[in-house]
């Protein structure tokens, strides 16, 4: 179980440093050492787990907990919780005071550098979600569909329900499994 616990430290920790964007910046490399790396849990067990943190209330980095709680229980959820958010709160502790007293011609290209990058890394999340599901050309139009959408100012609660509507015409109609 140490072990176990330490395994977590090292994967959420160095993962909390590179979050730029939030929870969603991490899914590709936290998915690949849940999986592939450590064997945690399984592709289908992930984007499980991935749906129960964007359906609970709070961060959606909640899923650290969560492959925490799957990896080692309640201790594991603990850690990986504080792995995940303490050394990025303390990053941002030590350098919050610099970052606010003003206009700087370094931080204008540190957030224009750090911006493409965490666009990045939320794309390459949302690409091994699919993967991680089995997406096919159904599930990858609608998310291209719904993408245009919204850019387009449509309504998310109006986009959801939408697709809801869609999917279960279709799966009355028998063209999609359950």
């Amino acid at each position: 179980m140490p072990e176990r616990l330490l395994a977590l430290v090292l994967v959420f920790a160095p993962l909390s440093l590179v979050s730029l964007g939030g929870g969603p910046s991490i899914f590709a490399e936290m998915q690949r050492q849940s999986v592939e790396v450590h064997g945690w849990l399984s592709d289908a067990q992930f984007v499980d787990l991935f749906a129960i943190s964007r359906a609970a209330p709070g961060p959606g980095s909640l899923i650290a907990a969560l492959v925490g709680w799957q990896a080692a229980g309640l201790a594991g959820a603990l850690v990986a919780a504080l792995a995940l958010y303490v050394p990025s709160s303390l990053l941002l502790l030590a350098i919050g005071h610099w970052w606010r007293r003003g206009d700087s011609p370094l931080r204008r290209v540190i957030e224009r550098g750090l911006a493409p990058i965490a666009v990045g890394l939320i794309f390459a999340g949302v690409v091994t979600l699919l993967q991680a599901d089995g997406a096919g050309w159904r599930e990858v139009a609608t998310l291209l569909l719904c993408t245009m959408a919204l850019l387009r100012e449509a309504s998310p609660y109006l986009v959801m329900l939408l697709v809801a509507l869609v999917y279960a015409g279709l799966q009355s109609g028998g063209m999609i499994g359950a």
